[in-house]
């Protein structure tokens, strides 16, 4: 391994070729449009500031309700009080931490492609045990999003490792299993006591009830239940999920769902699947960029972290310090 960081400048923005004359007449409209907005906003503003009825005596009374015990209230600014006491500072650094590392992509010339988004959507499917929520909790955008983030943050922080090619290949020979995934298929459950249960269960979906609303309010599985019945991507290589579930998953396509069956237990299911990806297999070229990351994170130094580079973009919040 060697350390070989390249810093670069920071691009400038093009410049504006058009004549004084031409900026000048296309600029005017957009002033006139910009005024009449802002008049409109101060319309509003004003409207807004002025007090009703109901909201003079919350106002009187410390804050706006937002709920009661007994008639006593809890007001917002409560409420907003103890989520920043609680989440405030973690959640701020989190913020700051990803606006840096994407300064620190663009200072690099680091990019993430949507292929490299699909490999590790891929991967973290492939690899997902029932403990890991992060497929089923979130929507596609916000996994694609946090992946994104991820993949910034591992290439900033390995940006000054170089991996040898050899090394690449011995690992990925050594890993093949982890970049030939399997076919997986995204499913809900309920799951019930009995039979007569799971047909009542059955009806309702026929009477058009939806299969969420139905896990939340009669599912005996707490964790998937409070998700809407989603267990995530299931596959062949899975041991964790019971025997029983993945034949029936086999035989439906997208939206579809199950008829009641028995699991291993002696309960009854009903099983939805909401998405089939196909299983793939990738080369060693697909991969490359991957491998080498994994190799350069094994590597990395404890004290390269985020919050390392704070200094070197100028990030500031209202804790003072620029790490925990």
């Amino acid at each position: 391994m060697k350390s070989n960081r390249n810093l670069h400048k920071t691009p400038q923005p093009p410049q504006n070729n058009l004549p004084y004359t031409q900026r000048r007449l296309k600029t005017k409209p957009t002033l006139l449009l910009l005024l009449l907005l802002l008049i409109g906003n101060l319309f509003w503003f004003v409207l807004w500031l002025l007090p009703s009825d109901e909201t003079t005596s919350e106002k009187e009374d410390g804050g706006e309700k937002i709920a009661a015990v007994e008639g006593d209230p809890i007001t917002r600014q409560q409420w907003l009080a103890e989520m920043e006491n609680r989440y405030g500072k973690e959640t701020l650094q989190s913020l700051v931490n990803e606006a840096v590392m994407e300064k620190a992509a663009e200072k690099y010339k680091l990019d993430v492609k949507e292929e490299e988004i699909d490999l590790e959507i891929a991967l973290l499917r492939s690899a997902q045990d029932s403990n890991d929520s992060t497929l089923h909790s979130l929507s596609p955008e916000q996994l694609r999003q946090k992946m994104r983030a991820q993949l910034i943050l591992d290439k900033v922080l390995t940006n000054d490792i170089v991996v040898k090619e050899n090394e690449a290949k011995k690992y990925y020979e050594d890993n093949k299993s982890i970049y030939n995934i399997p076919t997986t298929h995204r499913t809900s459950i309920i799951i019930v006591n009995s039979k007569e249960d799971a047909e009542r269960v059955e009806k309702e979906l026929k009477d058009g009830s939806d299969f969420a609303v139905l896990a939340r309010e009669h599912s005996l599985d707490t964790a998937s239940a409070s998700l809407g019945g989603d267990i995530g991507f299931i596959s062949s290589s899975q041991s964790a999920v019971d025997p029983a579930i993945l034949p029936e998953v086999e035989k439906l396509k997208e939206k579809e769902t199950s008829k009641p069956f028995v699991l291993s237990d002696g309960r009854y299911a009903i099983v939805k699947v909401t998405e089939n990806m196909e299983g793939q297999s990738f080369s060693f070229d697909e991969v490359e960029g991957h491998v080498k990351r994994q190799l350069a994170l094994e590597q990395l130094s404890p004290s390269i972290t985020p919050e390392a580079f704070w200094a070197e973009f100028n990030a500031t919040w209202i804790y003072g310090e620029s790490k925990n």
